[in-house]
């Protein structure tokens, strides 16, 4: 008896491709396009209905088979190649702007060999693209100007840090920074790297939340040519360029199951494999992990391995939120004034007495961060010599007027995540102008969170017009 094969539903197929975070469309044998996914529309600008039926002209992509795009298939090499060679080049959004992309293209047959048509694949790199710039502008940075000299603190808690950093800089155990969102996790992190043995060698920032979960193993441990969809050429990852230095991971506690094995395994041995292959490379690297969130919480709820937690966690180190050394407010202050002067060209010497005593009441939900921006919103407004109470930002102001913001903190730091509903993020985001940032300072969370949140409920980034 022979086997019997389901055929499935065109419909379900349709449904799966629609699924697919690649964008995916068809033409036939003439070069119309027949089908279109939700991908290509997210990453072209372009609806089905505007795609259907036209060309790939409306791509104008940068280039094909090693030349300009000639957007008409009877000119196009691809019936006589049956394939195109995957390639990084770019497609013209249709608001106009340029979209990086790895693009593939292969000939579809029926069994009698006839040509039915061309399917392609386009994979977005755009976010890859900006992760890979934040950590190359990150490491400039960090280089330049990130030592222990530049983390301003007198008081007794950031005295306690100084020492602290000083201790793991003269060590190789690995690292873990715990603080809000604000506190400077990177800046402990590049003064333990600068003061450390290893400081003639690469500093290597990766943040875990800013990338999905297969590229960010890519990220972390490279790739061999193949490996996957795009992958046109061997990659080294993320841990062999700190080779000999220190990669800081930053959002630890936003690693997947998937990843914390693999991050476990390099704890252990010392050695990764990059994807695509199985032999073992060795690495002599300095690990230095931080995140915002209370990763032994996490551990409980079952979304963190403990014994990954206890690899981490060799020589912890938590840095106070703002609110808890305010006496160190006037001193941060001077150095900011100092610092924005150099910028504007300005020659702002002080502020009010009204400003320092607004500035000493606000909670600073957005910590020494939020602090430096808002003296930065004062030299932008400031027409003398001195910062004045209508130079600061409105919440400062408000919070000063009313003396209420001790009990607004209170009240949106009482917030539960767990208890973060959609309508309470929508009615968050309304009383912030969609400040995202904002929003998370009110709940206690990073910006990366709420855009997960707003994400998971499938809310826009900006409000509907």
């Amino acid at each position: 008896m022979k086997n019997q094969h389901k055929t499935w539903n065109p419909l379900f197929v349709g449904r799966i491709i629609d699924s697919m975070t690649e964008g995916v469309f068809t033409m036939d044998s003439e070069g119309f396009i027949s089908s279109w996914n939700q991908s290509m529309e997210r990453i072209s600008g372009f609806t089905a209905e505007e795609a259907l039926g036209k060309t790939c002209e409306l791509l104008r992509c940068s280039q094909c088979f090693g030349k300009t795009c000639p957007a008409d298939i009877k000119k196009c090499n691809i019936f006589e190649q049956q394939y195109s060679e995957v390639k990084e080049c770019q497609l013209r959004h249709k608001d106009g702007h340029d979209v990086s992309v790895i693009k593939n293209a292969s000939v579809v047959k029926d069994e009698d060999d006839h040509i039915l048509g061309v399917v392609e694949t386009v994979t977005d790199l755009t976010e890859l693209n900006r992760a890979r710039f934040r950590a190359r502008e990150a490491d400039l940075r960090l280089g330049e100007i990130h030592r222990l000299d530049n983390i301003i603190g007198k008081s007794r808690a950031m005295r306690q840090i100084f020492a602290a950093i000083e201790a793991a800089a003269a060590s190789d155990a690995t690292i873990y920074i715990q603080g809000e969102s604000g506190t400077g996790k990177e800046l402990a992190a590049g003064a333990i790297h600068f003061h450390s043995d290893r400081k003639t060698h690469p500093l290597v920032i990766v943040n875990c939340s800013a990338l999905s979960e297969a590229l960010l193993e890519s990220e972390l441990f490279g790739h061999v040519k193949g490996s996957y969809t795009g992958a046109i050429r061997d990659r080294i990852g993320r841990f062999e360029e700190a080779a000999g230095g220190t990669i800081f991971l930053d959002e630890i506690g936003e690693l997947s199951p998937f990843i914390q094995v693999k991050l476990l395994r390099v704890l252990q041995e010392r050695e990764i494999e990059r994807v695509g292959e199985s032999k073992k490379r060795k690495i002599n690297i300095r690990i230095i992990t931080a995140s915002h969130q209370d990763l032994y919480a996490r551990v409980l709820e079952g979304s963190f391995r403990e014994d990954l937690y206890y690899r981490l966690k060799v020589f912890p180190i938590v840095l106070p939120p703002l609110r808890e050394h305010k006496d160190d407010i006037p001193l941060l202050i001077s150095h900011f004034i100092k610092i924005f002067n150099k910028k504007t060209k300005k020659q702002i010497v002080d502020s009010s007495k009204q400003v320092m005593r607004a500035l000493m009441d606000y909670n600073w939900p957005g910590n020494v961060r939020e602090l430096e921006n808002a003296i930065e919103h004062a030299f932008v407004l400031c027409g003398g010599d001195r910062i004045q109470q209508q130079d600061l930002p409105l919440e400062i102001r408000q919070a000063s007027s009313k003396g209420g913001e001790k009990t607004r903190i209170s009240s949106s730091r009482s917030v539960n995540r767990k208890k973060i509903t959609k309508k309470f993020l929508l009615q968050l985001l309304d009383d912030c102008n969609w400040n995202k940032a904002e929003v998370g300072r009110r709940v206690g969370l990073s910006r990366t969170a709420i855009w997960k949140y707003m994400k998971k409920w499938s809310i826009p980034l900006q409000p509907d017009s």
